[in-house]
């Protein structure tokens, strides 16, 4: 694994991490705690959410909190954030990570199916958003990095509902850039190709997967989850302060 940088406006920073116990989130959690950030994180997985809390308790001595929740539940999601905050202080930093990548074929989706994976995959963005805002402003600062997907630059078919809502998180990002702005708030899209986690390369990573990825990207490597971490700590630190509305892609140049 390459060595992040040290970011010590970090230090002692209130970090809110959705999706957090495996996969990207797992190594966002890792990457903010051991900058020292205080860092909390959401996730369905219990067993895996506080196997993840107890271990970077123990090994970097930091402010490190988990939260089981239900993100398609938006009151559940509110009232989590409260709750998380009450040990962290109010949140500095936010990072939307959570999503599912389920594979569908467009003629199988029902209005429900429909409803659902926006629910996963866009709706809490904005409502966690709408949770932390108020005490950003009130701090007269913060930063909010919601996860996109080149899936849909890609043109990628067999997903279309993950697609649209990935699409989306750069609508979102750009008009909430414009309305917090003037409290200090930056917000950014981190923007993922294909990443290499457990996930991936058990469903979907095979021989063709392989070839297309070195027939496609730039550098002749792979996307691995602690890349984006390391994005994502550079969009959260003092280090970007006048970045916002921005969209970084962390791809090995694909797109």
């Amino acid at each position: 694994m390459s060595k992040a940088a040290k970011f010590h406006s970090l230090a002692n920073r209130s970090v809110l991490i959705t999706g957090g116990a495996s996969g990207i989130g797992k190594a966002l959690v890792e990457a903010f705690a051991r900058q020292g950030a205080k860092t909390a994180f959401l996730d369905l997985d219990v067993s895996a959410g506080e196997k993840l809390q107890d271990s970077l308790r123990e090994e970097t001595g930091s402010t490190v909190v988990f939260g089981n929740c239900d993100l398609k539940d938006i009151d559940a999601l509110q009232k989590s954030i409260v709750a998380l905050a009450e040990e962290t202080g109010a949140f500095e930093v936010l990072v939307n990570n959570a999503a599912n990548d389920t594979r569908h074929d467009w003629r199988d989706v029902t209005p429900e199916y429909w409803d659902d994976r926006v629910a996963v995959n866009l709706r809490h963005y904005f409502f966690a958003i709408q949770a932390v805002a108020p005490g950003m402003i009130e701090a007269g600062g913060g930063s909010i990095i919601n996860l996109g997907s080149v899936s849909w630059m890609l043109a990628q078919g067999g997903m279309p509902c993950y697609t649209t809502s990935k699409s989306a998180v750069q609508g979102l990002t750009r008009s909430f850039a414009r309305d917090l702005g003037p409290h200090g708030i930056r917000v950014n899209t981190l923007v993922p190709g294909w990443v290499m986690t457990e996930r991936q390369l058990e469903l979907w990573v095979d021989e063709a997967g392989e070839r297309t990825m070195d027939e496609q990207m730039c550098l002749k490597g792979r996307v691995k989850p602690h890349d984006i971490a390391n994005a994502a700590l550079f969009f959260a630190a003092d280090e970007s302060a006048m970045c916002s509305a921005q969209s970084l892609i962390v791809d090995g140049g694909w797109v």
